[in-house]
């Protein structure tokens, strides 16, 4: 489910998938397929790892890219599920073709 709120989003970003829903900045961006389908990704991969667990693993991630980086830019982009979604927003078929094993070739 889509829902539309600019003080969800954090600044800086223009979307964010809170399961079950994508929280997009304004209702035009509703139309942007390739976004949509990068929080698409992150939903399935929120639901693969049952949530939580998806939650948990997204913020050590970051911390340990920040401290690797000391770039909030750079510990962002190089989350392992963020990499899948950048790399895979463009195929709007990508996740009929996903398995739960193809993530783990961005770890």
């Amino acid at each position: 489910m889509i829902l539309f709120s600019k003080y969800l989003v954090p600044k800086g970003y223009v979307g964010i998938t809170i399961f079950p829903f994508v929280v997009l900045k304004h209702h035009a961006l509703k139309g942007n397929r390739v976004l949509v389908n990068h929080e698409k990704i992150h939903l399935k991969q929120q639901i693969e790892l049952l949530v939580i667990l998806f939650y948990v693993f997204y913020g050590i991630e970051f911390m340990v890219r920040l401290i690797k980086y000391k770039n909030w830019n750079m510990a962002y982009k190089n989350i392992s599920f963020e990499r899948e979604a950048y790399t895979n927003e463009n195929n709007l078929e990508y996740l009929n073709t996903r398995t739960f094993w193809m993530f783990f070739s961005y770890i």
